[in-house]
């Protein structure tokens, strides 16, 4: 009788470590899912939304980065806008401007600095790399990454969304740089091409 007890007993601390292990189970599994949820991004979502919380995770903790990249595009939208872009030609600049930089983290993880080359070099694998995630469109990544490896080449300039990142960037270097004003109006000179890029140079810093 004793033995019988005895063995009910197990059986039901056995039971209660099976229903505990299965709770366990399921929850861990629940939180798995909830993260890869909150991982994914609706494809369904706009596409520079997209880039944009993708290059804010891949830079985060670094808020000058991020505030940098994120006032790159907003210049970058709004010069395209007064130019008059096509909705094609806006959408690569604004994708462009999101992920300009980002080549700077591996630039520093392996040379220990940054240059405008060393972005240039480093910058397309890593921006191709974060678009294949978010669109099939070759072309497109294709024209981003081109964007991405010559941001800093000021020469042969071959279309508009080149032009407009590039003065895009000047217009938020100038300003996180403390450029002297002198500075200013030799970026102004040389740099700025556009119509609109112009008219925000002179407005922003004063030119007269």
């Amino acid at each position: 009788m004793e033995a019988e007890q005895n063995m009910e007993q197990e059986q039901n601390v056995e039971t209660a470590q099976n229903i505990e292990e299965k709770q366990n189970t399921e929850s861990e599994q629940s939180e798995r899912l909830q993260k890869n949820a909150e991982d994914m991004i609706p494809a369904g979502r706009d596409l520079k939304s997209r880039v944009k919380e993708k290059m804010i995770e891949y830079y985060a903790g670094d808020a000058r980065r991020i505030h940098h990249f994120l006032k790159v595009h907003s210049f970058a939208k709004l010069i395209g806008e007064m130019e008059g872009v096509t909705e094609e030609e806006l959408e690569i600049l604004e994708v462009a401007s999101l992920v300009h930089d980002i080549g700077i983290k591996n630039s520093e993880k392996k040379y220990g600095y940054n240059t405008g080359k060393t972005q240039e070099k480093e910058g397309p694998p890593e921006a191709e790399k974060l678009l294949m995630a978010l669109t099939d469109d070759a072309s497109f990544i294709e024209r981003v990454c081109y964007l991405v490896g010559h941001h800093h080449t000021y020469s042969n300039i071959d279309g508009m969304d080149y032009q407009i990142l590039v003065e895009a960037d000047f217009l938020v270097n100038l300003y996180e740089d403390k450029e002297h004003i002198k500075a200013v109006r030799s970026a102004y000179e040389k740099i700025f091409r556009t119509r609109s890029g112009r008219k925000l140079c002179k407005e922003i810093f004063g030119l007269s």
